[in-house]
């Protein structure tokens, strides 16, 4: 067991991962500092943040960060800063919650990350140990801190949701199994080098993992020293997870277990999902028929490949959590549309290549409506196709007034949220509200 005691803590980032941190470590009657580069914080976190302690907005503060023992950071903080790299030359140590949280049990640990399909993932294998009588903790990179699930007595696994910025400061990670479900290009203003450093950061979930379980239609998700020659594979054909020609049918070792028309969930990306899940359960042996129950009555997560709206045979789907290109990717090969599909893209695009998108846009009937902070890209690759509009609302006001019978309305921006919406999901919501209003 670690022991803080007698050092200097600093905890960089005053959000919820951070107000985690500072919990676990009052629990141990260490008072730490804490740094954010915010003016002002949310009023609901500055009022749970205790009187005595010390703490400085606005910046980086210098002085405490060179002469920290520990410094904890939030996801958001990218430690390449040359402040950071000043300490660490110093001999600071600098973590992630998840090394906290990592340094503080030895119960099995499912780790689960990829570019798309992440919560989906995680959700689906929780419910499946819970369906199958277990205690479980699910956390990390879903919304709930993992620190805070240190306080929850009797469970007894945990599956934890692990982004590559908390991957990439965590060292003592050892997990039952880790998966990583899939890499498309993501992150590029966080990783100047590219999909390699990116790849790079998700690779480390395999390092102490008793099971891996890969992609075998992306041989990206595959460990580079493949210390592992016996790791589960899933994928769309031809494996021991897979679904079969048609894609109607589940199979495990070539049998079909379970027709996709049983499934709540739709979309060929959430099939693969399933296989994924499934993959996973029964590297920890989990019951295969309460994995299967599981599966029929999960109705998947709000804002991924959600039908929020079908009027006049006119479909308008939310699938706002599209952060990135694989994810618009995943959307238009899951999309089943008669006539003109009416493609929602923008928002901050986080230095993206959208170009590769061209292959997948010129393929169907699609018209596009840009908006937000880099909706103008969109509008010079896709000149032809895209009309360009400041606000989604504005996109969808015009969208509405020419949707036609057989069309599909399919929100999947590809870009990160905040440059107009609080997150994702307040986006998602403005999205289904004005869908409802003006269709």
């Amino acid at each position: 067991m670690f022991s803080y005691s007698k050092k200097k803590i600093v905890i960089i980032g005053i959000g919820i991962t951070g107000l985690s941190c500072l919990d676990f470590f009052l629990r141990k009657n260490i008072v730490p500092y804490m740094i954010d580069t915010r003016q002002t914080l949310p009023i609901d976190i500055y009022k749970k943040i205790p009187k005595f302690i010390k703490m400085h907005l606005g910046s980086f503060k210098k002085e405490w960060i060179l002469t920290a023992d520990l410094i904890i950071v939030s996801p958001g903080v990218n430690i390449k800063n040359s402040m950071f790299l000043e300490a660490m030359k110093n001999g600071v140590e600098i973590i992630s919650d998840i090394e906290l949280f990592c340094r503080e049990t030895n119960l099995p640990i499912i780790a689960i990350t990829g570019s798309n399909g992440k919560s989906t993932v995680t959700t689906l294998i929780g419910k499946m140990i819970k369906d199958s009588g277990y205690i479980v903790g699910i956390g990390g990179n879903i919304g709930f801190p993992v620190l805070n699930l240190l306080a929850i007595k009797k469970i007894q696994i945990y599956v934890l949701e692990l982004s590559s910025f908390q991957l990439e400061n965590t060292y003592n990670l050892k997990t039952q199994s880790s998966s990583i479900l899939n890499i498309t290009s993501d992150h590029l203003d966080r990783y100047p080098l590219g999909i390699k450093d990116y790849r790079a950061a998700k690779l480390q979930i395999y390092n102490d993992a008793q099971n891996i379980v890969v992609n075998a239609d992306d041989i990206m998700t595959f460990p580079i020293n493949n210390l592992h020659t016996d790791f589960v594979k899933f994928g769309e054909k031809n494996q021991q997870y897979c679904l079969n020609e048609t894609k109607e049918w589940i199979r495990i070792d070539n049998n079909n277990i379970l027709n996709v028309n049983d499934l709540k969930i739709i979309g060929y990306h959430n099939y693969i999902n399933a296989l994924a899940a499934l993959a996973l359960s029964e590297t920890i042996n989990l019951p295969r028929h309460y994995c299967i129950n599981t599966l029929k009555n999960f109705y998947g997560l709000p804002h991924r490949f959600q039908l929020i709206l079908e009027k006049n045979n006119i479909k308008w789907i939310n699938d706002s959590k599209s952060t990135n290109i694989g994810s618009v990717q995943a959307a238009l090969k899951s999309i089943n549309c008669e006539n003109v599909l009416w493609l929602l893209l923008g928002g901050d695009g986080k230095s993206a290549n959208f170009s590769i998108l061209k292959k997948d846009l010129l393929a169907k009937k699609i018209r596009i409506y840009s908006f937000g902070r880099d909706r103008k890209i969109f509008e010079s690759i896709f000149s032809d196709i895209t009309i360009c509009k400041e606000t989604l609302k504005e996109a969808v006001i015009e969208i509405a007034k020419q949707v036609k019978k057989g069309d599909v309305v399919l929100l999947s921006p590809g870009c990160a949220s905040t440059d107009q919406f609080d997150n994702f999901a307040h986006r998602g919501n403005i999205f289904t509200q004005l869908a409802k209003e003006f269709s």
